[in-house]
């Protein structure tokens, strides 16, 4: 057997040594990972509830300083109200579906 020079020893370690490291994250956050989404999720429906609430029916006193977030919310309605179990737009004046 051949020594290899001392950068491709080094090279060959700092491989191992990654490939290592990355087994180990994945063996510790993986299974988390789907919690951290469904929680995520979870979170940015009750966000949406908290600023359509106003539109949906449900009386909201913070509506007025709500409505100046409603125009970034409008990429993910429809993904919501599909997420949530609403087949069609929940708002008459919204035509998503």
């Amino acid at each position: 057997m051949t020594a290899l020079p001392t950068d491709r020893r080094r090279e060959k370690a700092a491989r191992r040594w990654s490939s290592f490291w990355a087994g180990m994250q994945e063996f510790y956050v993986g299974p988390y990972r789907q919690m951290f989404k469904r929680e995520q999720q979870s979170e940015e429906d009750l966000f949406m509830v908290a600023v359509l609430g106003e539109a949906l029916g449900v009386p909201d006193p913070a509506a007025y300083y709500t409505a100046e977030l409603m125009p970034a919310l409008w990429e993910d309605f429809h993904a919501w109200h599909r997420r949530i179990g609403i087949p069609r737009s929940p708002l008459d004046h919204i035509g998503c579906c």
